[in-house]
């Protein structure tokens, strides 16, 4: 099967899984397990924070933001279609007790102005604005990536008003290999970010969170509440660290896979709305006289190709080291026949 449904479904190459054999293994809740610590280090250097701690998940990397950041009854300000508020449980509201205050940006980036008018003034009737939300890339915008100079703008903004900044970095990567801009440089003004490790980099599972020493102190204890320490996580740890060291180029290859397809696809007469394609995502709507997207998804099953359906009309197609131009040219080939109206 071609897998365009998600880079989540990416599968761990044979040498990364080999590593695992070689790993330096310890106790974890112990600090005593030297692949761990070499990753935490080695992404707190590329993210350029104090410290960083290895997570099972990104949405736990969320998750424990919010409560190290927030107090039940903070309003979280993000983009209406953010992962936290989307596909994260309500876990802001159930284990943190914020709110979310959601803006409409375009393509999932939103602007100073947005920010300036959402942060709420001080009164004892109303939440109080606590942090900024940032997702870079915006998976749902169609993997879109922020504009340096408006994550610096609404970065200041949050920060001019007191607000605490966090930067949901699952696809930070694919940024970073588009643009040349480093990691590090995206977020300088954020007191806490993430990047992933089971998308475009094709480790098994995890993700690691940065800020300071003291912000990730308190990280550990809400990693240790939630039943997320670990024990010998150098087995984890170790893919991650050969992803950094392999797999970097092969986001260049994703995204270049992606603007491919996209450019191949997006004049078909079924095709009525694509939104740009950034970096490895291609989110399209289609017409009403084609099949809807849970249609299109099924015939393209039959055809060996796999993609999302994201509402009635709405598809999304994720490239990752999964798949190759061969199947970029198999999904275009199966979809032209049933997008030509």
């Amino acid at each position: 099967m071609h897998d365009f449904y998600a880079d989540t479904k990416s599968i761990p190459t044979k040498p990364m899984l080999e590593t695992i054999l070689a790993a330096s293994l310890g106790d974890e809740q112990k600090g005593e397990d030297p692949t761990t610590a070499a990753l935490e280090s080695r992404v707190a250097e590329l993210l350029g924070k104090e410290a960083a701690i290895f997570m099972i998940s990104g949405t736990m990397c969320n998750e424990i933001a919010v409560r190290v950041h927030c107090d039940p009854g903070d309003e979280v300000i993000c983009d209406a279609s953010s992962h936290l508020l989307n596909y994260e449980c309500g876990s802001p509201a159930a284990l943190s007790g914020v709110v979310m205050n959601t803006l409409q940006g375009r393509h999932g980036i939103f602007s100073i102005d947005d920010v300036r008018n959402a942060i709420r003034p001080i009164s004892r009737y109303m939440p109080v604005s606590k942090m900024l939300l940032v997702e870079q890339t915006a998976n749902l915008g169609g993997g879109a990536i922020w504009p340096l100079e408006t994550i610096d703008a609404v970065a200041e903004e949050a920060k001019s008003a007191g607000l605490v900044t966090h930067m949901d970095g699952a696809r930070l990567m694919n940024a970073v290999v588009k643009t040349g801009i480093s990691a590090a440089r995206y977020a300088r003004d954020f007191d806490s970010v993430w990047i992933d490790f089971s998308k475009g980099l094709g480790a098994p599972c995890g993700a690691v969170l940065a800020g300071s020493a003291e912000f990730c102190e308190q990280a550990w204890r809400q990693k240790q509440a939630l039943g997320g320490a670990m024990r010998q996580s150098g087995v984890l740890a170790s893919t991650c660290l050969y992803a950094l060291d392999n797999h970097i180029e092969q986001l260049a290859a994703d995204n270049a896979l992606a603007a491919s397809i996209g450019e191949r696809i997006k004049n078909l007469p079924g095709v009525i709305n694509m939104l740009p394609v950034d970096s490895n995502i291609i989110i399209f709507d289609v017409s009403e006289k084609s099949p809807t997207a849970a249609e299109i998804v099924k015939l393209l099953q039959n055809e060996g190709v796999i993609i999302g359906a994201f509402g009635e009309r709405r598809l999304r197609v994720v490239t990752c080291l999964n798949v190759n131009e061969a199947s970029g040219e198999k999904l275009v080939q199966a979809l032209t026949p049933l997008l030509n109206d």
